[in-house]
């Protein structure tokens, strides 16, 4: 029948649309049917549609064309499409229903079909007549409905892909097909978007490999690293089945991605490394680092530094960070429950910073200032921090010429202290403390003395002056020896690591913290504070207008210690991550065994999901309520234990895609 003026209309507008391929795959299969029993290998169909609902659909087919088109497992896909009708004026726009397939489902012939398998068996028949053949050979399958893909009406050139269907007619005016690969491609790469694209890995539909008969088409899966900038990600899965290295790729595909981005528009990346393995290479274990493979674009922070890794020092200098060190300590003390009042004091206390002290206008402004810091010093270098007397002494605290290490207390109360003859003004950090500790119990022992009197006539020490100089020579307690536990902080060469990460973040590198050898309290801390950092940096930029499209990703393991799943503190960093990470472009990867794990708000906000083996079914169960995608894949979640078979759900791919992730390697 020739083509009607509406069809070519329809079928010139189409030129250019993904769709498109559907045409030439439905004219294959006419032609392939018109050429009879010759041309069967070569079809794709699989049967007719026996039942259909909006949600589900049931269909007849036979062992021919299962085995015509290697295999019809469950979970994978087929499209059904409407059967033309002969003269029709006004055919249907072009379009498919995609169905996967959930399980096998009985015919209205089963007893009878069970029937003649009892008797044949019961009688052991060597071999069945054609018609008895025939009849055995048919079956059903359940299949779930999971939307349409057609041409955008409003942009013909543009697929469109909906999570329903228009509507439902009888059964019989469909078709159903296994699709060939250019339809694959279209189902698993069509709605992704052109930009940012990265491959991870190709379509596998089942664990098992071995087909019934022919090759399973290869189809790559594309991600789009627009759909994990600024938004989260969750990795779930039994540990050594994958995860990390499906963080590798996506970490990589950002930094390929952005690589040629201007600045406006690049995105930063932190890898908290808990166990080294983005840092590092472990050529035993065939596992490459993403340090090694893009060096140039990454930088490595570590507490302990490895001779085969280039790295900085994932350390503060405490005595040229005494705002910040103190803060450090403070929060460490209050960790490991010290609760002593003097040492309550001393964490409670303020200590300004450098910076702060340098940028007051008037040198008589800066004495009690400065004062307060050389306390703090004294405290660090009798716990036994050690430091660069020198460097700190090229510091600008009084003036380019002062005795960093002297605290100018006036003459009077030094001779009250030390009697009439006081030894020389401390000049070194040992000094300083031997002068402080004689203050400290000199103003203990002789509160009333009048030598406690500045010139203003006010109190020499206040209270934080007070709370620090307990702290360093207490009446009772261990004083500063409480700190020593907390001297794989500090460095004394140490640079302003937070303020550098976060200027190498705005450049759009990748910023890897080694925390292999760490504790579970400084990975939680050094977390927290640069999450924290981070927020608050990016925050800045959103109040001053200066976002742009500037993102940072933040890549969590373990995460089930970062966002429990009874935590009800919205406050915290985390929470905030979640909750109002999008709107300030901080997106983050976050991996973890179990879904049930993770906090219900976390879950909910999350947009992308990798799903790897579950052994529990509560675990997948659990998963199946936060995303509804999920459900029904439950059981063969429980079952692969592939490593890199993922189940994947993004922000573009609007239902899973079963991918067998390709493996992070330092050529490839």
């Amino acid at each position: 029948m020739p083509p009607t003026v509406a069809g070519l209309q329809r079928k010139a507008e189409l030129q250019g649309n993904p769709i498109a391929a559907l045409q030439k795959f439905l004219k294959r299969e006419e032609e392939a049917e018109a050429a009879g029993k010759s041309a069967r290998e070569r079809m794709r169909f699989v049967g007719y549609v026996l039942d259909l609902g909006y949600e589900t659909a049931r269909i007849i087919t036979s062992d021919p064309y299962k085995l015509a088109v290697g295999g019809v497992p469950r979970g994978s896909f087929l499209i059904m499409t409407p059967v033309p009708r002969d003269k029709d004026p006004n055919p249907p726009p072009l379009h498919f229903s995609l169905l996967r397939v959930s399980g096998v489902s009985a015919t209205p012939l089963a007893p009878q079909v069970q029937q003649t398998y009892f008797e044949l068996h019961k009688r052991a028949m060597p071999e069945l007549d054609v018609w008895t053949q025939g009849e055995l050979q048919w079956g059903a399958l359940d299949c779930d409905v999971l939307g349409m893909f057609y041409a955008d009406p409003k942009d013909t050139a543009r697929l469109a892909f909906s999570g329903d269907v228009n509507n439902v007619v009888s059964a019989h005016r469909y078709k159903v097909y296994a699709p060939d690969q250019p339809l694959l491609e279209l189902i698993v790469n069509g709605l992704v978007p052109a930009a940012l694209r990265a491959c991870l890995g190709e379509l596998r539909p089942t664990e098992c490999e071995l087909l019934s008969t022919g090759t399973r088409p290869t189809v790559p899966v594309q991600i789009s690293m627009a759909d994990f900038r600024g938004r989260r990600t969750a990795m779930f899965g039994k540990t050594r089945l994958g995860k990390s290295n499906v963080v590798k790729l996506l970490a990589e595909g950002m930094i390929l991605a952005t690589a040629d981005a201007e600045a406006g528009e690049r995105v930063g990346q932190l890898v908290f490394d808990i166990n080294g393995e983005y840092a590092n290479d472990n050529p035993q274990d065939g596992n490459s680092s993403l340090r090694a493979k893009y060096a140039k674009r990454c930088e490595v922070y570590a507490l302990v530094q490895r001779p085969s890794t280039p790295s900085q020092p994932l350390r503060l200098n405490f005595y040229e960070q005494p705002d910040t060190g103190l803060t450090i300590l403070a929060e460490m003390l209050a960790a490991d429950n010290k609760v002593s009042n003097y040492i309550r004091s001393f964490a409670g206390a303020s200590v300004p910073s450098i910076e702060d002290i340098d940028n007051l206008p008037k040198p008589g402004e800066k004495v009690r200032p400065v004062r307060r810091v050389q306390m703090f010093w004294a405290i660090l270098k009798k716990a036994g921090f050690p430091a660069d007397e020198t460097r700190l002494q090229g510091l600008k605290l009084l003036s380019p010429v002062a005795k960093h290490f002297d605290p100018g207390f006036k003459k009077e109360l030094r001779e009250a202290v030390f009697g009439k003859t006081p030894p020389p003004a401390p000049s070194t950090l040992d000094g300083l403390v031997r002068e402080l500790e004689a203050i400290a119990q000199f103003r203990r022992d002789n509160p009333d003395s009048p030598a406690l009197t500045s010139s203003s006539g006010g109190p020499m020490f206040e209270p934080d002056d007070v709370a620090l100089l307990d702290f360093l020579a207490p009446s009772t307690g261990s004083g500063p020896t409480v700190l020593r536990p907390y001297l794989p902080f500090h460095a004394p060469n140490a640079g302003d690591f937070t303020t550098n990460i976060l200027a190498q973040l705005d450049a759009g590198k990748t910023v890897i913290l080694d925390l292999g050898s760490a504790t579970d309290n400084i990975r939680q801390y050094f977390s927290r504070m640069l999450s924290r950092a981070v927020f608050a940096h990016q925050e800045q930029k959103f109040v001053g207008n200066k976002l742009g499209g500037h993102y940072v990703q933040l890549y969590f393991e373990e995460a089930h210690n970062l966002f429990p799943v009874d935590d009800a503190d919205l406050t915290d960093v985390y929470a905030r991550f979640a909750k109002e990470g999008a709107k300030f472009h901080v997106g983050m990867v976050y991996s973890t065994q179990s879904p049930s794990t993770i906090n219900r708000e976390l879950l909910a906000q999350t947009e992308n999901f990798f799903v790897g083996h579950l052994s529990s079914q509560h675990e997948a169960q659990a998963l199946g309520k936060v995303q509804v995608a999920f459900a029904g894949h439950e059981p063969d979640i429980l079952r692969a234990k592939t490593p890199g078979y993922m189940r994947m759900l993004t922000q573009s791919h609007r239902f899973v895609i079963p991918v067998q992730a390709r493996k992070f390697n330092a050529e490839g």
